[in-house]
């Protein structure tokens, strides 16, 4: 067998070997292993809680302690790091704990994050006004753009659109479509 010949063997398998290995990200001061999340979703992300009661753990597993009993249905909840099946999530209140993914939902929602919002019938500053709602109001996000979201308060039957810096619930530039 010639010189070459076996070198490409020896090439697909050490490139086989490294696509199995988690990738490594440079940064300024070395090496650092990048592992993959379980879920295979991006972190951070946004998510809401799918239970009536879902327990805040202090670590990832049933044998944590319960630091928090989460009561709002549909809360949103920022995911910030996965181990297995738990999800570390940071909450309106900034209080941080670990769920079960199965207490989470990826449906999308926000809570109002000023003292009084304007839904208004338009993205627009002076479309007219179909509700005021206060801080802590849970919306359901239907679309969100570069300044604006649609929303939808399903218990009072209200829809329409509030400022994106008016809502605790997104990331930075984020464009949300259902």
């Amino acid at each position: 067998m010639s010189p070459m010949r076996a070198i490409i063997p020896a090439l697909a398998l050490l490139a086989a070997s490294l696509a199995a290995t988690p990738a490594a990200a440079q940064d300024g001061e070395g090496a650092q292993t990048r592992q993959q999340n379980p879920s295979g979703l991006p972190i951070p992300r946004w998510v809401s809680v799918r239970a009536g009661e879902a327990n805040l753990r202090t670590g990832p597993g049933a044998r944590y302690p319960i630091d928090w009993v989460l009561q709002r249905k549909d809360l949103p909840v920022e995911v910030v790091e996965e181990f297995e099946n738990w999800r570390k999530i940071r909450a309106p209140d900034e209080t941080v704990g670990w769920v079960h993914k199965s207490m989470l939902s990826g449906n999308r929602t926000a809570t109002v994050a000023v003292a009084r919002a304007r839904v208004l019938s338009r993205p627009e500053d002076r479309a007219p006004i179909a509700a005021f709602v206060e801080e802590g109001v849970q919306v359901k996000l239907e679309f969100c753009e570069a300044e604006w979201c649609a929303v939808a308060i399903e218990s009072h039957g209200v829809e329409g659109w509030i400022p994106r810096a008016a809502l605790w619930g997104l990331h930075d530039g984020e464009v949300v479509v259902r």
